[in-house]
């Protein structure tokens, strides 16, 4: 049986044995974070719908290759539950891994979102099926496209 995540304004399933923490919301923004057991996450930030979805995913572009010294970035666009997304697929090495991380934005009725999942390769490889479960559920729960 999934858990269900309702907080924020936004609602979505994820798998039970995933761990949760949800950073407290101020001045319209707030970000819930879950995790596999093998490291893996998978995050969503809630901004004021006014933020500029493509700025917000290069701020997560920036925040990695502070992070990160050799980030591959590639700017992507895709369609999940007839909503359009903006963003960036990257992939960077962290603790000799290679690692892949995926940012998508999007500005709903009420607020802006940005998603960032990311897992080491073969993990994402395996769990890229239940990030797009994820996002399937998060975007269904966000009302009706403007």
């Amino acid at each position: 049986m999934p858990s269900q995540f309702n907080s924020l304004g936004i609602s979505f399933l994820y798998p039970e044995n995933w761990t949760l923490d949800e950073e407290p919301a101020a001045r319209g923004r707030g970000t819930v974070t879950i995790y596999s057991p093998g490291g893996a996450f998978f995050s969503v930030s809630v901004y004021p719908r006014g933020s500029n979805p493509i700025a917000l995913a290069k701020q997560a572009v920036e925040a990695v290759q502070e992070e990160y010294s050799e980030v591959d970035v590639e700017e992507a666009q895709e369609t999940v539950s007839g909503r359009d997304l903006v963003g960036f697929d990257l992939n960077f090495f962290c603790m000799d891994l290679t690692t892949t991380a995926k940012v998508r934005c999007l500005r709903g009725q009420r607020a802006t979102y940005v998603v960032f999942c990311q897992a080491e390769d073969r993990d994402f490889e395996r769990l890229a099926n239940v990030f797009q479960a994820i996002t399937v559920s998060l975007l269904g729960n966000l009302g009706p496209t403007a």
